[in-house]
Order: structure tokens, then C-alpha cells, then sequence
């Protein structure tokens, strides 16, 4: 496959390392814009602007796949497109857009339309997206990670261990984990590995769980928080990510707070929310914290668009006692500094997209539902062909590490034992690590 990517942006850079070993990948953007990172990739650089035929065409757009448009211009990155659809009409077009208005008329016009015949096939906004994901985690308490499958009837769950609890020096053989739950992952400092039931669970682990959504809600109120639900959540920040979080907290009737510091955006927010008490004041204000009760909330998530305030903001609500603490991180590379520092959750609206692009370029007969741990692992979703029909989960014979962690026959969810029967059609949902992602799904197509 071909790609070409319009933009040297740090999103960018984080498409063509992802993809460069897969796929043949060219950058186009002004050569100002180049630095030290693309030269590390086997890649092409052509200088210009993607809005130029001409540019397109030196790019070999005719003969490209896939073009991806994510400059910080919405603008350019709407007529890029356009131009390289005019060029090649049969080359599959993904924009970056940062405001709700292109991502919204876009998609009008896409959907009154001739889909096949649209300059754009696929919009993305991040912020839109790492507000779904501040979404799922904040409506589960206590979870590092949430992500829903088949139609929200199975769930992926993780947790970090806490120092006090019961499962801590057990194997995960002794545990008594809730019946229709897998273990699928631990996270133990820098190693993620797939535990089996002699690995003993140690304090400080982060565990991943696969099940079906009664069963996780089940295991979460048994081994993790007292089944405690999340009733108050302070935001720090009132862009975009706020406000929507904002919105659908209170469509669950979560009791919220925003703090903003501009003006005249706190008076934007006020009028557009209907329940949500708006404060216009500096999140890194701590009188003001103390002030407003910040430090009683069950969840402070920080969204401003400066990693170091975002930082600071979380380190002092930490200090006045709130249990868990999310922030937002512009710098993906500033994430494991978030975490290494006591930040509960740190996540970044670019990591979002990628997970998104990565799901749109992968093959149709398997698709990567999810990444877990910044990428380190992937949930597969994989169509069983015909050579597995009535083959028993414990004669797969996989080539790597991985986990099948439930089976979805046509409305029924399975959590497969050793002895469940495969059938075909049935959908399997698999954990693995990200390195040994394309050995499973080779294996599943070449058998």
C-alpha cells in the first residue's frame, strides 16, 4: 500500500513511524517544517504544499492508496484532499479537522451525497475522540482503561492494584476472578506480558480483564472499588474537550464543575450547558481550588492545551486528596512523565487518532478494535473462516502469545474456555501484543 501524508506535524511523524515498515510512505510539507525525526524513516520528503497539483503529482498521488491530510490547517487539509480526489478519483482521502463546524458539515454533505464519489471518505477530529475515551474511563470507576465490543455487551477493563489488596502475592489461579472474566494482560513497570495461571499478581500491577459487561461490573465492585460510582467531576479547561465532556456528563446526571480562565468563554459554557456550575478562575489558582471544594470530587480531569499547566493542575489536586486525576498531554512523548509522576490517567488526543487510522487502513476481515497501553498491545477482531469451523479453542495452535477473550456468535457473547467449540462465522476478539499483532492475524488468513 501506498500512502502519502500531508503534513510534518507531530501527527504526522506518528503515522509515517507507525506505518513506514508496512507501507511505502511519502511526506509532503514545506522543508522548514522537516526535523530530525523523519530523516530517522524510510520514507520520501517532497517540499511543497499537497493544496498543488503539481506537488500531488510529484508524489505519485496517481499511483498512491491512501492519502492523509494533517496539517494544522483545516483548510488546506480539506483542499488537499479535494486536489488529490481530482488527480485520482479511486485514492481513499482521511482529514484532520480541529473545529466542529468542518467536521459536522463535512459530514452532512457526505451523507445527503454520493459517498464513493466524496472528496473526503473519512473525517477526524481528535479532540472529539479523546473526549469519547475521558468519557468511558470517567463513567467507570477506578479504570486506567475502558473500551466497549460487540454492541457494548463485552467490555476490556484495566485496573492497577493497589498496595492493600486481597489478590496481591496470589496467582492468578487463586484468585477467584469473576466467572465470565479473562485475564489477558499485565502491565508490570516497563513489561507488558499475557500472565497464565501461575503468574503471581504483584502491588503497583496493571491488569486487563475481558469479559461481558455484567461480569466486569461484577469483578470491578468485588476486587477493585466497592462498586463506587463516579458522582462528582471537576474539569479544568473549557475548549472544546470541556465543554463536550461537560455535555455528556450531565446527559448521566454527573454532578460537574468547569473551571475556565477566560471570561467570555465562561459565559459561552454557561449558556450551553444547562447543568454544569461554570467558575471563571485559574486552575492553578490553589485558593480557588480550596475555595470550590475541587479536592471533593470523585474525578479532576485537567484538558487545558499546555501540557505544563495541565501537569501542575494535577499535581495540586492531587495534593489536596482526589482519588483519581486525568490530564490531558499535547506531547505524546510527555506521557510516561505524567504517569511516572502520579498522574492517575494521562492521554493524548493524537494517540486517539492514530488508533482510528490504524482501524481504517487495517484489512476488512480483521480489524484492531482497540490499543492498550500506549500501543504496546492490540484487541484483534477476527471473522473465523471455514479451515476453523468446529475446532476447540485449546487445538488453536497460535504462533504468538495471545488471548481469545470472547466469541461473538451472531447475538450471543461467549467467554471461551479451553473446551468451547469454534464455529464458523463466529468473531473472535483477541488480545496480544502490539509486536506480535501481524503474526496472529497472518495466521488466521493463511490457514
Amino acid at each position: 500500500m501506498k500512502i502519502v501524508i500531508y503534513g510534518a506535524t507531530e501527527i504526522g511523524c506518528l503515522l509515517a513511524t507507525e506505518f513506514f515498515e508496512d507501507y511505502d510512505i511519502t511526506v509532503i510539507d514545506k522543508e522548514e517544517n522537516r526535523t530530525e525525526e523523519f530523516d530517522k524513516l524510510d520514507i520520501s520528503f517532497i517540499k511543497g504544499s499537497a493544496t498543488d497539483p503539481s506537488v500531488l503529482k510529484s508524489a505519485d498521488i496517481v499511483n498512491s492508496d491512501v492519502f492523509i491530510a494533517c496539517t494544522l490547517s483545516d483548510e488546506s487539509n480539506i483542499v488537499a484532499c479535494l486536489a488529490s480526489k481530482k488527480i485520482n478519483k479511486n485514492i481513499r482521502t482521511i482529514s484532520f479537522v480541529s473545529r466542529s463546524e468542518y467536521s459536522e458539515s463535512i459530514y452532512e454533505e457526505k451523507t445527503s451525497g454520493d459517498w464513493d464519489d466524496f472528496f473526503i471518505n473519512y473525517i477526524i477530529w481528535p479532540e472529539a475522540l479523546l473526549t469519547q475515551e475521558l468519557f468511558r474511563i470517567v463513567t467507570v470507576a477506578h479504570a486506567l482503561d475502558v473500551e466497549n465490543f460487540a454492541d457494548g455487551k463485552a467490555r476490556l477493563l484495566e485496573y492497577k492494584v493497589k498496595p492493600t489488596s486481597p489478590i496481591v502475592g496470589k496467582m492468578v489461579k487463586d484468585c477467584n476472578f469473576t466467572k465470565d472474566t479473562v485475564i489477558v494482560g499485565v502491565k508490570r513497570g516497563d513489561l507488558l506480558f499475557i500472565p497464565n495461571g501461575l503468574t503471581e499478581i504483584n502491588e503497583d500491577d496493571k491488569l486487563i480483564f475481558m469479559g461481558t459487561s455484567r461480569s466486569l461490573d461484577v469483578l470491578a465492585g468485588t476486587f477493585f472499588h466497592d462498586n463506587e460510582q463516579v458522582k462528582s467531576v471537576a474539569i479544568i479547561g473549557g475548549g472544546n474537550v470541556g465543554f463536550m465532556l461537560a455535555k455528556s456528563l450531565e446527559d448521566v446526571k454527573i454532578k460537574t464543575k468547569i473551571i475556565e480562565k477566560n471570561y467570555d468563554r465562561c459565559l459561552f459554557l454557561s449558556q450551553q450547558l444547562d447543568k454544569t456550575l461554570v467558575i471563571n478562575g485559574d486552575g492553578t489558582d490553589l485558593k480557588l481550588l480550596n475555595e470550590e471544594e475541587i479536592g471533593s470530587s470523585d474525578v479532576v480531569i485537567s484538558v487545558t492545551n499546555n501540557d505544563e499547566k495541565n501537569l501542575l493542575c494535577s499535581l495540586l489536586v492531587k495534593q489536596l486528596g482526589v482519588k483519581r486525576v486525568i490530564s490531558r498531554v499535547s506531547k505524546v512523548l510527555n506521557i510516561p512523565l505524567f504517569e511516572k509522576v502520579g498522574i492517575d490517567i494521562a492521554l493524548s488526543s493524537k494517540t486517539s487518532a492514530i488508533k482510528e487510522v490504524r482501524n481504517d487502513l487495517d484489512e476488512t476481515d480483521v480489524d484492531i478494535l482497540a490499543t492498550v497501553e500506549q500501543g504496546e498491545a492490540e484487541v484483534l477482531e477476527i471473522n473465523l473462516k471455514s479451515e476453523f469451523d468446529k475446532t476447540l479453542l485449546k487445538d488453536l495452535e497460535m504462533p504468538a502469545p495471545a488471548i481469545v477473550g470472547t466469541v461473538q456468535r451472531r447475538n450471543h457473547v461467549i467467554i471461551p474456555k479451553g473446551d468451547t467449540e469454534l464455529r464458523l462465522n463466529d468473531i473472535l476478539i483477541i488480545f496480544t501484543k502490539s509486536d506480535d499483532s501481524q503474526t496472529i492475524r497472518n495466521y488466521f488468513k493463511a490457514v
